[in-house]
C-alpha cells in the first residue's frame, strides 16, 4: 500500500515529497530529533522556536494526563513518586542490575526477584522502561510533525555503542510502541562522526569521546572518501553525568550529617538536592564555587572539591579510551582529532583529562548536545537514498557466543567485528544417541558464561541417534546492521535445521508488543492491566509455597502477632493470585516481602547459631 504524505497545515496531498525519515537521540537526561533541510541536518525546535532539547522526563498527573519534557521536569520536586527520569539507565535491565542505585530515583522500582525487565510503579500501574521511553519518543514524534506539518512514521534511533543486544532490542521496541518504524539503530559515537565528517574530504582518524547523562562510549573511526569505518569501541553503559551528581549528593549528605535512608524517606528533599547537584556541576564548568540553600540547609562546593569527587569516574573513561586504542592497534598520537560529545564533556576536568591522554587539544566546535541527533538525521538521509556518497561500516561492541561443556563461553563473533556480518562454527554431541541439543546464546567478554549476559536459547530437535562426536552441527550467527542477532543451527548429516531471532531476556515479546500498540491506539486501560497476568500469578504461587514452608519451619521463633500477620498477608496474596488484576498481585507480593524480610533475617541468624553450637572457630 502506498504511503502518501499529507500536509497537516492545509490538508493537501503531497505525492512528490521525498521520504521523510528523522533521526532521534534518545538520551538519559535530554532527547531530541533532527531531520535534513536543504542538504544539512537541523534539530527540531520546541514551541519557543529556540530550545531543541526535550528533558527525558515523564510525569503522571493525578487526572491521568501524561506530561513529557519541561513541564514534567517542573514536577521532580513537588511530585517525585510520579515523575520518572533517567529511564535510559533502566533499559534492558533487571532489578538486580540497578538495585544499588534505586535510592537515587524518586520513584519506585519494583523488586520481583526475577531475571525480568525491571518495572516502575506509578500509583497502581506498573510500567516497563520500554513503555516509558515510548512516551518520550512519542513526544519527539509529535513535536517533529508539528514543525514539519507532515506525519512522521520512520526513524533512525541512536544508542550507546556499548549497549548490548537486550538494550538495543528494548530501544527498537520503544520506537515501535511510539508508532515509529525504526529503520536503523545507530551507535551514538558513530552518529556524531557522521555529523562531524559530513563535509570533509581528507583522510582522518578520529576518536569520538561521548560522555552523556548515564552512559559513556569511546569509538575510534577512520574517515576517508565518504567511508566511515569504526575501528574499535569501548565504554560503560552505567557511567555518566548522573554519577557526577551522585558524588556531589554524597558529599553534601556527609557535610550535613544526613543519611541515605533519609533520602529514601524524604523524596522531595532527595530530588531537590539532586537537582542542586546537577546545577552545581553545570555552574562549576565556569565558576570556582557553587553556593545555594534548600530546606534551610546550606550547600557549598568548590571546583577543586568537585574535581576530587569525580577524579575516579573520569579515570574510568580514560581506561576505556586506552582499551579502545589497543583494540584499534593505535597509539594516542596517531589520532588526528578528539570529537567531544555529550553534555558532561563540558566539565573542565573531563576536557583536561582527555586532552592530556591524547596529547592534544580536544575538538569542541560542535554542539555536544545536538551532534548525535544531527548524525542520526544524516544516516536517515542515507537510508532514504538521498546520500549516495556516504558509507557507514560499524562494529559490534561485545563478543557473541554460545555455552559449551563446563559453562565456558565459545565466541563466534568477536567484539569489534563489522556489522552487518555473519560467522559460524561446527560442533558435535557429547553423549551417545543424543537427539536434542540446547543452544544458549551469550554476549560478553568473560570466559565463563555465568559472568556474561544471556540473550536467549533454543533446542535443535530431531538429531538422528549417533555415537557421541559423530554428528556435525553448524551454528551460524547473523548480525544485522542494528547489531541484533539471528542464530541458525543445522545438523549436516541429517539436514535437521532450526533458526531463531534472539529475543532478549529483558525484552518484550511480539504478542506483548501487539497488545501495547493496541492499547496506545485505543487507550484501552483494561487490556494493559491484563498483560503479564500469568507471570504475576506464577511469581505469587512460588512465593506462597516458600511462605508456607517458612511458617512451618520457623513457627517456634515467631510471636503470635507475627504469625497472624504473616498468615493474613499470605491469604491476601492467595486471593490476589486467584483474581484477574496483576497490579493487585504485585502489591500483595510487595506487602508480604516488606513484612517478612526481617523475619527471614532473624530465622537465618537462629539457624546459624544452632549450626555453630559446640563448635569452635580455629584461630
Amino acid at each position: 500500500m502506498a504511503i502518501i504524505p499529507i500536509n497537516l497545515k492545509d490538508g493537501s496531498l503531497d505525492q512528490n515529497a521525498p521520504e521523510l525519515i528523522i533521526g532521534i537521540d534518545l538520551g538519559t537526561t535530554n532527547s531530541l530529533a533532527a531531520y535534513m533541510k536543504d542538504g544539512a541536518p537541523v534539530c527540531v525546535k520546541g514551541p519557543d522556536q529556540k530550545n531543541t532539547l526535550v528533558p527525558s522526563i515523564v510525569h503522571f498527573a493525578p487526572q491521568g494526563e501524561i506530561v513529557v519534557g519541561d513541564a514534567a521536569r517542573a514536577k521532580l520536586v513537588t511530585d517525585p513518586a510520579n515523575t520518572i527520569f533517567s529511564v535510559k539507565r533502566l533499559m534492558g535491565k533487571s532489578y538486580r542490575d540497578v538495585e544499588n542505585i534505586r535510592g537515587f530515583f524518586g520513584y519506585q522500582i519494583i523488586d520481583d526477584d526475577q531475571d525480568a525487565l525491571v518495572k516502575v510503579r506509578v500509583n497502581d500501574r506498573f510500567y516497563t522502561p520500554v513503555e516509558l521511553s515510548a512516551m518520550i519518543l512519542r513526544e519527539l514524534k509529535t513535536r517533529t510533525e508539528r514543525e514539519l506539518g507532515a506525519p512522521v512514521s520512520k526513524a533512525v534511533i541512536t544508542v550507546p555503542a556499548y549497549f548490548n543486544d537486550n538494550q538495543r532490542q528494548a530501544t527498537r521496541d520503544a520506537g515501535k510502541l511510539a508508532g515509529l518504524d525504526v529503520l536503523r539503530i545507530v551507535n551514538e559515537p558513530t552518529a556524531a562522526a557522521l555529523a562531524y565528517g559530513l563535509d570533509k574530504n581528507e583522510s582522518e582518524t578520529i576518536a569520538v569521546y561521548d560522555l552523556g547523562g548515564g552512559t559513556f562510549d569511546i569509538s575510534i573511526l577512520q574517515i576517508q572518501d565518504g567511508v566511515f569505518e569504526v575501528r574499535s569501541t569501548n565504554g560503560d553503559t552505567f557511567l555518566g553525568g548522573d554519577d557526577f551528581d551522585h558524588a556531589i549528593v554524597d558529599f553534601w549528605l556527609e557535610q550535613l550529617g544526613v543519611s541515605r535512608e533519609f533520602l529514601s524517606e524524604e523524596k522531595e528533599f532527595a530530588q531537590a538536592i539532586r537537582l542542586q547537584a546537577e546545577a552545581a556541576k553545570k555552574a562549576l564548568s565556569s565558576a570556582d564555587v557553587f553556593e545555594n540553600e534548600i530546606f534551610d540547609k546550606k550547600l557549598r562546593l568548590t571546583r577543586s572539591e568537585f574535581d576530587d569527587l569525580i577524579q575516579a569516574l573520569v579515570q574510568r573513561t580514560i581506561d576505556c579510551c586506552r582499551r579502545a586504542l589497543s583494540d584499534a592497534k593505535l597509539r594516542p598520537n596517531q589520532v588526528d582529532k578528539i570529537v567531544m560529545v555529550g553534555g558532561s564533556t563540558r566539565v573542565p576536568l573531563v576536557r583536561s583529562a582527555v586532552s592530556a591522554f591524547f596529547g592534544q587539544a580536544v575538538y569542541d566546535n560542535l554542539n555536544p548536545d545536538e551532534v548525535v541527533a544531527l548524525g542520526a538525521a544524516v544516516q536517515a538521509d542515507v537510508l532514504a537514498g538521498n546520500q549516495k556518497d556516504l558509507l557507514l561500516l560499524d562494529i559490534t561492541p561485545l563478543s557473541l557466543g554460545i555455552e559449551t561443556v563446563g559453562g565456558l563461553m565459545d565466541v563466534i563473533i568477536p567484539r569489534n567485528s563489522k556489522v552487518p556480518g555473519k560467522a559460524g562454527r561446527q560442533y558435535t554431541t557429547s553423549v551417545d544417541g543424543q537427539k536434542n541439543l540446547k543452544i544458549s546464546v551469550f554476549q560478553g567478554e568473560r570466559d565463563l558464561v555465568e559472568h556474561n549476559r544471556k540473550l536467549g536459547e533454543f533446542i535443535l530437535k530431531g538429531i538422528p541417534p549417533m555415537p557421541a562426536g559423530l554428528p556435525k552441527i553448524d551454528i551460524h550467527f547473523i548480525l544485522n546492521a542494528d547489531g541484533i542477532l539471528t542464530v541458525r543451527a543445522k545438523e549436516l548429516r541429517s539436514g535437521v535445521e532450526q533458526q531463531i531471532d534472539i529475543r532478549p531476556t529483558y525484552g518484550i515479546s511480539e504478542e506483548e508488543m501487539g497488545r501495547m500498540l493496541l492499547d496506545s491506539i485505543t487507550n484501552a486501560q483494561t487490556d494493559h492491566a491484563l498483560r503479564g497476568l500469568l507471570e504475576a500469578r506464577n511469581e505469587a504461587n512460588n512465593l506462597l509455597l516458600s511462605g508456607d514452608k517458612f511458617m512451618r519451619q520457623n513457627a517456634a521463633i515467631l510471636s503470635q502477632e507475627e504469625t497472624n500477620i504473616t498468615n493474613a498477608l499470605l491469604n491476601e496474596l492467595r486471593r490476589a493470585a486467584e483474581g484477574q488484576d496483576k497490579d493487585v498481585i504485585h502489591r500483595a507480593i510487595e506487602n508480604l516481602n516488606a513484612y517478612t524480610t526481617p523475619l527471614a533475617h532473624r530465622a537465618l541468624d537462629v539457624s546459624i547459631r544452632e549450626a555453630m553450637k559446640g563448635k569452635k572457630i580455629a584461630s
